[in-house]
């Protein structure tokens, strides 16, 4: 990490607010309501970054990719950048573009037409079979299913060592973060997924026709370097099942929480795409990610010097006040189609559409059969950069 001195943010707001915490995981709305309150741009005293928690802010650094570069890394700890460096996440401008147009292909509208109807029928036969249970876990029982058993598949890796996929995912996330025990321990597990997406996602060990083997056939194509081949790989292999399941599973908790939003989707089931925006924009599964400052910048009134990194805390984005009206209140009839969960610009998400898919076909077959949501146990989980739950014990009426 480029080292800017406290001086050089003289400008800036200052704050001691780690959110990195597991206080400040489990529950980050206070703090980043302070750090909104503070200014447009808030240097982290601790990590000697700057926060974006201001809708504004986000989104502009997230759409001024020549000023807030990934191609130094999104990360913020420079291992991790090092690791990625040159994938599709990392990159910029026409190499960001090249991969970018590679990694989308299978997820365009027109391709993900084609794969409608099997996921809305694996979605009706998921919520018939759970809801006769009555009891069920959603996270591992629900959230996971169709992220596993559909990315995985389209995916096309080799069985050996695929289960492992939702563990390397996670640690993944965690490996994003700043250097803190989670970032840590995670790195083992790290090193694991990039031995399989160099060692087995290869030729002869993936499923014909997958989007795993479009990779290669593009590298033969020379549409890309082949050795950017392994990170691209992981593009696939991380980011399309931990996000999709953790906003699955929140968006179950929401809806046990205020019954009174549930009951408005059976009566009318428009409201459903609409509604799983409002749950993203109130429990973004990617809370943040980094940006680097090639230039100084101003940003309304506080200068971000270049050689600065800025972390764009989408979460706290997505509960800015100036953007949203009573933005902690759970609304499905809001009209939440700018929220942040996904990013925005040139690096939002590419799996975005999937999500959306999947989210609506699970919630659609569940407002047919489902009265009432109601849950015991809920484990949230500790990550740096993910938020949702490991474990939502919930009854079904």
């Amino acid at each position: 990490m480029t080292s800017i001195s406290p001086t050089s943010a003289v400008r800036a707001p200052e704050s001691d607010f780690d959110p990195y915490t597991d206080e400040a995981l489990l529950d980050p709305w206070p703090g980043y309501r302070a750090l909104r309150a503070a200014g447009p741009a808030v240097w982290l005293r601790r990590y000697e970054m700057f926060a974006l928690t201001r809708y504004a802010s986000v989104r502009r650094a997230l759409r001024d990719w020549e000023t807030f570069s990934s191609a130094h890394g999104v990360m913020m700890n420079e291992d991790m950048n090092q690791v990625l460096r040159g994938n599709t996440l990392c990159s910029d401008g026409d190499a960001h573009d090249v991969l970018r147009r590679v990694l989308n292909r299978p997820l365009r509208p027109v391709a993900l037409k084609q794969l409608t109807d099997g996921i809305t029928r694996q979605a009706e036969e998921l919520a018939e079979r759970l809801v006769a249970r009555r009891s069920f876990d959603a996270t591992t029982d629900l959230a996971c299913h169709l992220p596993v058993t559909v990315v995985s598949e389209l995916v096309g890796l080799p069985d050996e060592g695929r289960e492992k996929m939702l563990v390397w995912a996670t640690e993944m996330f965690n490996c994003f973060g700043p250097k803190n025990d989670r970032n840590v321990s995670a790195f083992p597990v790290l090193e694991q997924m990039v031995d399989y997406a160099t060692t087995q996602a290869v030729r002869g060990k993936l499923k014909p026709g997958s989007w795993a083997e479009a990779l290669h056939d593009a590298a033969d194509r020379g549409d890309v370097p082949s050795e950017v081949l392994p990170v691209m790989m992981i593009d696939y292999m991380g980011p399309s099942l931990d996000t999709t399941i953790f906003a699955i599973t929140s968006g179950v908790w929401l809806f046990a929480q205020h019954p009174d939003q549930w009951d408005l989707l059976p009566e009318d089931p428009s409201l459903i795409p609409g509604a799983m925006n409002e749950v993203l924009r109130l429990e973004a599964p990617v809370q943040g990610f980094s940006r680097f400052a090639v230039t100084d910048y101003d940003m309304d009134g506080v200068t971000i010097p270049a050689g600065a990194r800025t972390i764009c805390f989408y979460g706290a984005a997505n509960r800015d006040e100036r953007e949203y009206p009573d933005p902690d209140r759970f609304d499905v009839r809001r009209d939440a189609r700018s929220q942040l969960a996904f990013g925005t610009g040139p690096h939002r998400c590419v799996g975005t559409s999937l999500a959306r898919l999947e989210m609506t076909a699970l919630f659609t077959a569940l407002a047919r059969r489902v009265r009432r949501f109601e849950v015991g146990t809920a484990d949230r989980a500790l990550n740096n950069i993910l938020r949702g739950f490991t474990r939502l014990e919930t009854t079904v009426a």
